[in-house]
């Protein structure tokens, strides 16, 4: 009995502390609500990452190809460049930008040659230069990142050579990999990287001009061709392509000179090419490597070039997660570099050369997060848990103010936080084109084509890019005059470089501006090209113009409508045809367009690579070329030939400058395009991050930067305190809730105690 009445009283205990267990619960809770409120806990990122030389940033589309051989795009290059190293690079200073080693010990002077062979004076025609030669001299001593393609046993063989699906059980990650090993950089490395390019497994996207240019490289492609055909007669698994060895195969147009130098024939004289070697495209990839990945297994588990890239830049690719992170994390075995110690006027005051000969690279990590969703991107810039951001449409406003002038200033809250503006005109430029085969805006040889000349110049005249810029820009681009964008040789400033046909000048040369013809003179065009108020002088018939387009992205439908009010102006019915891309496409291939809207991002800052997109022989209809618009003028494509051969610098720069502003004349007066704008591009950073320049052609830039990280958590910090006054009101309501029940518990409690 006695353990009987025990087992009640106990009962009875926890029956009555259960009103003042949920009471303590409840205050434990909004306890826990607190801490969790604090800054550490809202920190993004692992706290063993906090006070690390960490550089964070955000990407939104996942890139598809690290494989340098097919790598083109520049989500994908903010990786590449920073773990390849082809043989060149840009300065990351100086403008107009310039070619500097990288791997190389110096930029190569290209030797010219005759059809017979024979070596030819640097000054030669190039007409009578059949080939040129382009010899390359590492530096020695450069060594790759560590992976297991270069594990060697004892013997000194490769550690993973014999892979197959059951080796490979539990390796899922070149992590997994239990052995690495490293070597020095060889001229074979390069040599086998461009025979890559005739590889008929992985589509280059720039064999077709490189196999036009590299002597022997279509030749090889055709070889490879066959090689690819008989191993897949002859394989026993058709789904595991056996491996390629690129070594069999000859390549006429590079010769190995030794460990360390190769040479590089090209056709004709192409000064271009240098630019080429600058591109992830020219960066080295070792036999091994190749052989590595090509093994069983491989290719199911992600074990890629394509997701696993090998280099010698100052970076290795350590997380690979492009649906959640991706890791680049500093490479132990990086040859390394000095911080540049001149750049252009206005670096050094806006402390550009403060790191002057500090080893390369300054940040030791960099974490890229995916973000598919702008405002979550700002709000964590805003936070400090990311370095530096662009400005999407919806935080213009919040970011940026337009002055009077149009210029761009930082919004009081921007500049409260210490954050910094980069502004910079890319180099691209954006058009309307007209198909020059078409009988209404192309016209033909004679009246014809005069009265067409005239409608395109009138259309060019009315509408208003200025006004395009300010209302679905923000600002961020300035009217186009010809092909060639700001940076880019041959480029005109002030009265010198407008368009004469679309604008006048107004005020003196030195502090006057473009103006936009007013649109009378662009009626007057109209009139004189037989369309007074738009309609056809001799039938009466209006004048109907035809815009194809791929169309369906967002606020389309309000730039089309702002458009075809442009045309409205002249009188002139716009109709805009919608399609997708692929129809777009091969509407542009047959010429069944009259109108079409196109733009062009610089592979290489050189005019040659924006004036080719109007030349004769680059005509989309006839050869499949570049030349969208079937342009085609004599003297502008003799003009051309003469120019894209030609140097910048000393009495041949000053000849290619005026040569250059030639074309450009030709091209405003016959206005095979409407010319829209070169797009602004606008970066924020935070006040700890320093040596940021924007640039559109040198894309390894992550070695130059540099995070101060003490001031990064000090403003993260500040910026993150909790606001706790909500919750200590909500603290309050809680109270003020359980406090009468508490009461009228006791109360219950005394009660029964006194009876």
């Amino acid at each position: 009995m006695p353990c009987a009445q025990n087992h009640g009283t106990s009962g009875g205990t926890r029956a009555k502390l259960r009103p003042m267990f949920g009471f303590r619960l409840a205050f434990l809770s909004l306890f826990v609500l607190l801490a969790a409120c604090s800054s550490e806990q809202n920190d993004p990122y692992p706290a063993r990452e906090r006070g690390q030389n960490i550089l964070y940033s955000a990407f939104t589309d996942r890139p598809k190809h690290l494989d340098p051989v097919q790598s083109y795009s520049e989500d994908e290059h903010t990786f590449t460049a920073q773990i390849y190293e082809p043989p060149l690079q840009y300065h990351y200073l100086k403008r107009p930008y310039t070619l500097i080693p990288a791997t190389a010990e110096a930029v190569p002077v290209a030797r010219y040659y005759d059809a017979s062979g024979r070596e030819m004076p640097g000054d030669a025609e190039a007409g009578a230069i059949a080939y040129s030669v382009y010899e390359i001299r590492l530096r020695p001593g450069i060594r790759y990142q560590p992976h297991p393609a270069f594990a060697l046993d004892a013997a000194g063989q490769p550690v993973y050579a014999d892979l197959d699906r059951n080796r490979l059980r539990g390796i899922d990650r070149i992590a997994d990999f239990t052995h690495s090993g490293t070597r020095e950089l060889v001229a074979d490395d390069y040599i086998y990287e461009i025979k890559r390019l005739a590889h008929p497994r992985v589509h280059s996207p720039i064999f077709s001009t490189m196999s036009a240019r590299i002597v022997g490289l279509k030749e090889l492609a055709e070889a490879l061709q066959g090689e690819v055909k008989a191993q897949a007669a002859a394989s026993a698994q058709p789904g595991t392509p056996p491996w390629l060895d690129l070594d069999r195969f000859a390549l006429d147009g590079v010769q190995r000179v030794d460990r360390h130098t190769f040479r590089i024939k090209v056709y004709g004289k192409y000064p271009q090419f240098l630019y080429w070697l600058a591109m992830p495209f020219f960066a080295p990839v070792p036999r091994e490597v190749d052989r590595f990945y090509a093994q069983p297994g491989m290719a199911e588990k992600n074990l890629t070039l394509d997701w696993y890239p090998v280099g010698t830049g100052p970076y290795m690719l350590t997380e690979n997660n492009p649906n959640s992170r991706m890791v680049l994390e500093r490479n132990p075995n990086f040859h390394g570099e000095a911080y540049p110690c001149a750049g252009e006027a206005g670096d050094r005051d806006a402390g550009l050369l403060a790191d002057c000969g500090k080893p390369l690279p300054l940040i030791d990590k960099a974490v890229f997060s995916r973000e598919k969703e702008s405002i979550p991107y700002w709000n964590k810039f805003l936070q400090g848990y990311y370095d530096a951001s662009g400005i999407s449409s919806d935080s213009f406003d919040q970011a940026v103010r337009l002055n009077v002038g149009g210029d761009a200033q930082l919004s009081d809250e921007m500049r409260a936080k210490g954050i910094r503006l980069l502004t910079s005109v890319r180099a691209s430029t954006f058009y309307m084109g007209f198909n020059m085969l078409d009988p209404i805006v192309g016209g033909k040889d004679g009246v014809g084509a005069e009265r067409s000349k005239k409608l395109r110049q009138a259309l060019s005249i009315a509408i208003d890019q200025e006004e395009f810029i300010s209302i679905f820009m923000n600002g961020r681009g300035i009217p186009a005059m010809s092909p060639l964008p700001p940076g880019i040789f041959g480029y005109g400033e002030g009265e010198a470089g407008i368009n004469p046909v679309v604008y006048d000048w107004e005020g003196d040369k030195s502090t006057g501006k473009a103006r936009r013809k007013p649109i009378e003179a662009a009626k007057k065009l109209l009139a004189e090209a037989g369309w007074p108020d738009g309609r056809d002088q001799k039938t009466g018939e209006p004048l109907v113009v035809y815009l194809d387009t791929t169309g369906g992205g967002m606020g389309e439908k309000s730039r089309l409508d702002w458009l075809t009010r442009q045309f409205a102006k002249l009188d002139v019915q716009l109709v805009v045809r919608a399609t997708d891309f692929n129809r777009f496409q091969e509407k542009i291939r047959k010429g069944a367009v009259q109108l079409y809207y196109l733009g062009w991002n610089a592979d290489y800052p050189d005019p040659e690579n924006f004036f080719f997109l109007l030349l004769g022989s680059e005509g989309k209809v006839a050869t499949a070329g570049e030349n969208a618009s079937n342009y085609v003028n004599p003297e502008f494509d003799r003009l051309f030939a003469e120019m894209k051969n030609m140097e910048n610098e000393g009495e041949n720069g000053a000849r290619r400058a005026a040569i250059i502003a030639r074309m450009n004349r030709i091209l405003q007066e016959d206005a095979p395009w409407i010319f829209c704008f070169y797009p602004k591009s606008y970066t924020l950073g935070h006040a700890w991050l320093h040596n940021r320049k924007p640039t559109d052609v040198g894309n390894n830039i992550l070695k130059y930067q540099r995070i101060d990280v003490a001031e990064r958590e000090k403003r993260r910090r500040e910026w993150n305190d909790p606001v706790l006054w909500p919750l200590a009101a909500g603290a309050v309501l809680l109270l003020l809730l359980v406090l009468p029940a508490f009461i009228g518990y006791r109360r219950r409690e005394r009660g029964t105690a006194r009876s």
